[in-house]
């Protein structure tokens, strides 16, 4: 299938790496459902699309809602008939306090966004594309930086990225029997609005406060598209892309 026929789920379409990968896509020729939280972002993501703005689909959802979800799909489907690709990408994190000073709704909050609604999606994509025609499919996995080493202060997003790697691992294998393919994409330091407190210092395992360098968000549009465009028999099971001189090799 050639892109101009596929059908993509980008969830947390409404601001940085999902808006970025929703609109790349968008111009590779993808049909896309915008998905999160807030309507007016998704509005603001389409309004950026131009005229491939025609082969978007905006769905409100919020990937802890089981509910939700499940229409976030359903919808899909009834829209276009089958799904080939789910960028799981929406994602939150906690406070960057103590771990002794974390509450119990804070920590559950960052593992209900980030590890069950990324399960939730994936199972509801499972669904769809092992019964579609032609049978499979493509999801990716936003794993961040946070996946390989910590920051201070983030026990919630670094465990809930953990274990979207042992996720990825899980998906990747249960999959093959459905032709569905999985992989993660691990993204250190791209320039969005939740980065932009790198450029003024962000806290340094060593005790100290640096700033950070970034990268252009659209690099990670464009790894997020050469994943999506290999053919069913290969796959990227992990990819990092991140800003070349950031302190993540030696972080610590």
């Amino acid at each position: 299938m050639s892109s101009e026929d596929k059908i993509a789920v980008v969830t947390g379409a409404g601001s940085g790496i999902g808006r970025a990968t929703a609109l790349a896509l968008l111009r590779e020729g993808y049909s896309v459902v915008l998905a999160g939280r807030r309507a007016d972002a998704l509005d603001h993501t389409l309004s950026l699309a131009g005229p491939a703005s025609s082969r978007a689909l905006l769905i409100p959802a919020d990937v802890t809602d089981p509910a939700a979800v499940r229409g976030l799909f359903d919808q899909t489907k009834q829209a276009f008939g089958r799904l080939d690709l789910l960028f799981n990408n929406a994602g939150t994190s906690a406070p960057a306090v103590p771990l002794e000073d974390l509450t119990v709704d804070q920590w559950r909050r960052v593992v209900d966004v980030n590890l069950t609604g990324v399960f939730l999606c994936t199972q509801a994509a499972f669904r769809l594309m092992k019964d579609q025609t032609p049978r499979g499919g493509r999801i990716i996995n936003n794993g961040s930086i946070s996946a390989l080493a910590p920051r201070p202060n983030s026990a919630p997003y670094t465990a809930t990225k953990h274990a979207i790697t042992g996720l990825t691992k899980s998906t990747a294998l249960d999959g093959r029997k459905y032709d569905i393919a999985c992989g993660q994409i691990d993204i250190g330091n791209a320039d969005t609005e939740m980065a932009a407190k790198m450029k003024t210092g962000m806290p340094q395992a060593n005790g100290t406060t640096a700033i950070e360098p970034t990268m252009d968000v659209e690099n990670v549009a464009r790894a997020v598209v050469y994943m999506a465009s290999l053919p069913s028999d290969a796959n990227v099971l992990f990819m990092t892309v991140m800003a070349t001189k950031m302190p993540l090799v030696g972080r610590g």
